[in-house]
């Protein structure tokens, strides 16, 4: 495994070109670890609507950055006391949704610090009832990567005010707010440590040796010509961060064990005249594939049922069944 040194930027449009770049571009013969820390910023996740997640007078008035990932999940805030990792590898066909097997080297270099973490529910870190961390993952073509928050030191307030929570993700919680979910590693640790620190010890854990002599992958001009590109065709692209949402008259939400799907739909004269598919799940295929095989079928069971019956929808959504998707697209309020 190499490592891949971002220089120090903070700007998340080119954090995660960089990541799409190495998934995409290096050798597929290797596997990459790459860090970042991005400057107060809202990652969006692939398949959400960004209006409706996003407090949007708040993150104008606090130039807090928008920007989409690849990968599924639900938003996150970012600031500069939050440390991002990213796993960079083949998938074997058994690792995607294998976030064990990601974070169990975060876990060991937490606990070896005194910090009881573990994971829970489908992709976070938490100790005790308290979130540290949230992963995700995206693959194509063979690769893969897996990434994550470790919120070190983040401001908790912005967190608060600048995400708009889906009330949906806490009807089977207790806990009613993101506040008093999540928790700062530093907070939890017997002693003082900087970011910087923390990143150093980290990476000391994950190679077993000093930061300088772990082997790295470096950036070279003609790398950062392709990254700087890819950051500029999506990630500072409007349409890849907020896109257009579809007129809908139709709206049905519901958390499964794959996470939250929230489907719009547009019925006319019977018919799903437009439909789009938002949500915190994790897939591999694009629901772009399960929007076209509904679009223009006849809103009933039976039509919607044999539309869906030549797709896997776990390759789509994770843990799911047909039937309860299709009880979700004729949800009675």
């Amino acid at each position: 495994m190499l490592f891949i040194d971002n220089a120090g930027i903070t700007d998340a449009s080119i954090n995660l070109a960089i990541e799409e770049y190495a998934l995409k571009h290096l050798s597929v013969d290797e596997s990459y670890l790459l860090f970042y820390i991005n400057a107060p910023s809202i990652i969006i996740g692939k398949h959400q609507n960004t209006i409706e997640e996003i407090n949007q007078e708040y993150v104008k008035e606090n130039n807090i950055r928008v920007v989409r990932r690849l990968s599924g999940g639900g938003a996150v805030y970012h600031d500069l006391g939050n440390l991002n990792f990213s796993f960079i590898t083949k998938d074997d066909g058994q690792s995607f949704h294998n976030f064990l097997k990601f974070t169990q080297p975060v876990i060991d270099y937490l606990r070896g610090m005194g910090v009881n973490a573990e994971l829970t529910g489908r992709n976070d870190i938490q100790v005790g009832e308290q979130k540290i961390s949230g992963n995700a993952q995206f693959s194509t073509r063979g690769r893969m990567f897996s990434h994550g928050t470790l919120m070190f030191d983040l401001n908790l307030e912005d967190v608060q005010a600048s995400l708009n929570a889906n009330p949906e993700k806490f009807k089977s919680k207790s806990t009613k707010s993101v506040r008093s979910r999540v928790a700062n590693i530093k907070d939890l640790l017997g002693t003082d440590m900087t970011i910087e620190e923390f990143r150093s010890g980290l990476l000391r854990s994950i190679f077993g040796m000093e930061p300088d002599q772990v082997p790295q992958y470096k950036l070279e001009d003609k790398d950062w010509a392709v990254i700087n590109q890819i950051s500029k065709d999506r990630y500072q692209n409007w349409d890849w961060n907020y896109g257009q949402s579809p007129k809908s008259n139709v709206k049905h939400a519901r958390k499964f064990p794959a996470g939250i799907i929230d489907l719009r739909m547009e019925i006319a004269d019977g018919k799903i005249e437009e439909i789009k598919i938002y949500g915190d799940f994790f897939g591999v295929g694009d629901v772009a594939d399960v929007e076209n095989a509904l679009r223009g079928k006849r809103y009933e069971q039976v039509e919607v049922t044999q539309a869906l019956a030549e797709l896997d929808l776990k390759h789509y959504f994770g843990k799911i069944e047909p039937e309860d998707f299709i009880g979700l697209v004729f949800l009675e309020e």
